[in-house]
């Protein structure tokens, strides 16, 4: 950051150096003049579900000003910018990997923001959790725009939020402000390509109030999908996204799936209650997913092999009915699980009780999809 310009910080929980204390205080006593705090969904401390967020408008720590970015209008945001009077706004949360997970559509909703109203805009890196060696699922198509996919990118990008940022800036930002924003990002130092988080030498910090392991992380970039279904993903129990299910299954679910062959996960019968969300207070017949090679486990396909399958015992099955969580967007007709997928090739297949395989293809590198390989920077 130049001079002694205004900084606006975009964070939350995960915006935390190695020792754990907030990145904010941390750059306050570097010196650096921050005055502005943003938070995403979940909020800055991380108290709220899926879907809201939290009501402060002060951190409690540092006591800087605290704009709450989640579900605000390109205009209303503009305004936050210009109310805060930061003069640079410098981003950084821990992405999970995951095209519908919010956080980079955070990060994209204001870079468009820094270029209206023209601000710098840095990004500090983390690693992807994931590794940045897979890539893989499907695209979104045009119609299906939300705050779970803003432009086309790939279910599991296998990116950076650094690297995702460049591509952003270099394709659908420049696209539609007709220029790209003035953006810098910071590397993930010493960060190798082909590590998970747990190999990073980097404390997990759950990054939002449903993704409790790196485990759930990965199997949220396919049973995710599920929110556009209505069988329980998991919220409400201790295992998210690792445990599936609704009154109306049974303990065949897990036997037949196993019976397909899915490597890299054994799945075991399970029942549970769940205490919010979908079927709360309900008991539940479904799927535990226990990842053991987490390099052959391919979570897309593994979803879509148990949706086939549950089409296949269950007629109960199919499309959630309404939004799903934070997938809703007034200007838009698709369904919620058209959003999560991309299109509405999967929603249609289930509800012609179609074989789902064929909508998946082995992950690959990133470096197959992103406009400017050299942008990979580990």
């Amino acid at each position: 950051m130049a001079g002694n310009d205004p900084v606006g910080l975009i964070t939350n929980f995960t915006g935390v150096q190695r020792d754990l204390r907030p990145i904010a205080a941390g750059l306050l006593d570097a010196g650096l003049k921050l005055t502005a705090l943003f938070g995403p969904e979940h909020g800055l401390q991380g108290t709220a579900q899926a879907g809201f967020t939290e009501d402060a408008d002060h951190d409690p720590l540092t006591g800087l000003p605290l704009y709450d970015t989640y579900r605000k209008t390109p205009a209303e945001q503009d305004q936050q910018i210009e109310d805060s009077g930061v003069a640079t706004l410098l981003f950084d949360l821990q992405d999970i990997g995951v095209r519908y997970y919010t956080y980079v559509w955070t990060m994209f909703d204001l870079m468009l923001a820094a270029g209206r109203t023209g601000r710098r805009f840095v990004v500090l890196d983390r690693p992807n959790p994931l590794t940045g060696l897979v890539a893989g699922g499907p695209w979104l198509e045009p119609g299906n725009e939300s705050f779970v996919g803003r432009v086309s990118i790939p279910l599991r990008h296998g990116l950076t939020v650094g690297e995702l940022a460049d591509q952003l800036n270099r394709t659908a930002v420049r696209d539609q402000l007709g220029h790209p924003v003035e953006l810098d990002v910071i590397t993930a130092g010493g960060w190798q390509r082909g590590q998970w988080h747990d190999e990073t030498g980097l404390v997990w910090i759950p990054p939002s109030p449903n993704i409790p392991t790196l485990d759930t992380a990965l199997c949220y970039a396919g049973t995710g999908l599920f929110e556009g279904t209505n069988l329980s993903e998991g919220r409400g129990t201790t295992r998210p996204f690792e445990t599936l299910g609704a009154p109306f299954c049974d303990a065949r679910l897990a036997a037949a799936v196993t019976e397909r062959g899915v490597p890299g996960v054994l799945l075991r019968a399970t029942s549970f209650v769940p205490t919010f969300h979908k079927y709360a207070g309900q008991t539940c017949h479904g799927v535990a997913l226990h990842v053991v090679d987490r390099t052959a486990f391919d979570p897309i396909r593994t979803s879509c092999v148990i949706m086939e399958v549950a089409g296949e015992l269950y007629p109960e099955f199919g499309q959630r009915e309404g939004g799903g969580t934070g997938v809703d967007n007034p200007g838009s007709t698709s369904h919620a699980l058209d959003k999560l997928w991309g299109s509405s090739e999967l929603r249609d297949r289930i509800t012609a009780r179609a074989p789902l395989e064929p909508l998946t293809s082995p992950p690959t590198h990133p470096s197959t999809w992103i406009a400017t390989p050299a942008l990979l920077r580990y």
